[in-house]
């Protein structure tokens, strides 16, 4: 086989593999548990939209890879000493510069332009969109208190305010009911941690003197896994905890129960246990 022959053989099998990889990725579809290559199971309403972005990336990477790699095996194979005697160029021909700019600006505007527009779409419709989730009577609140080696977690009781005495609070533990927007207010009483959810594709730092939010929804009942994605210290590896979706019916048992709990316990002098902040949100 000559090298042009290798090179459109390499090129054709890349193009094939590229359509029969991307054509699941046309749109950004309902998410698929355990889809990705690597990725924790997706159980929140709009994690699929960063799992298909990273999905159309890794493949236009690979397509990119594939035909590097059958470039340089034309060029080892069919610019050999025994088939083609070096020429010495500069590079700086008009043709060389065209060519240059033109495959890295088709690789600029095909995966960074693909990845700044879908993001920043996601993030201005979905993800920063706290107006409509704020507006949602249904939505939960829940604030989170980061410190050396623990998530503190507080609710706001039947009043709907926080730091009252029917506050839910809890170390470690969170709950939240299943298919309902979930507000989280993040902080941080020593040094940066970070509140990180991978089943739900979320993540935000939590840091001192500052208040950072997101919001999720959780699509599917279980127990999942919270953990801190910054290096915080010594123990870094105790900042562990759990956050259960439940059914909305187990939720609202469950909130009462806590709530009461919490109101038999409250202790007006104990400064401590007063953390919580007036909400931030709209």
């Amino acid at each position: 086989m000559t090298a042009r022959r290798l090179l459109r053989a390499v090129t054709g099998l890349a193009m094939g593999a590229g359509a029969l990889l991307t054509a699941p990725f046309a749109f950004a579809a309902a998410p698929q548990p355990g889809s990705g290559y690597g990725l924790p199971v997706d159980v929140s309403a709009e994690g699929h939209r960063i799992d298909w972005l990273i999905g159309v990336t890794n493949v236009l990477t690979g397509i990119l890879f594939v035909l590097m790699l059958g470039w340089i095996l034309y060029a080892a194979i069919g610019h050999n000493e025994k088939r083609h005697v070096a020429a010495h160029d500069h590079g700086d021909s008009r043709k060389s510069i065209f060519l240059v700019l033109g495959i890295a600006g088709s690789i600029f505007f095909v995966v960074d332009g693909n990845l700044f527009f879908n993001s920043t779409t996601d993030l201005e419709e979905v993800f920063h969109n706290f107006d409509k989730v704020e507006k949602d009577p249904a939505t939960i609140r829940v604030e989170i208190n980061a410190h050396q080696w623990a998530w503190d977690t507080r609710s706001a009781g039947p009043d709907g305010k926080f730091n009252t005495k029917d506050d839910i609070v809890s170390l470690n533990d969170i709950k939240i009911p299943v298919d309902t927007p979930v507000i989280f207010e993040v902080a941080s009483t020593d040094v940066l941690h970070a509140f990180n959810l991978p089943n739900f594709r979320a993540k935000v730092d939590a840091v001192p003197g500052q208040i950072n939010r997101f919001w999720t929804q959780g699509k599917t009942v279980g127990e999942y896994e919270i953990g801190c994605a910054q290096h915080c210290g010594t123990n870094h590896y105790k900042m562990k905890g759990v956050i259960t979706v439940l059914s909305k019916e187990d939720y609202a048992r469950w909130a009462k129960e806590a709530s009461e709990n919490s109101a038999r316990l409250f202790d007006e002098n104990d400064k401590d246990a007063h953390w919580g902040w007036d909400w931030k949100g709209n």
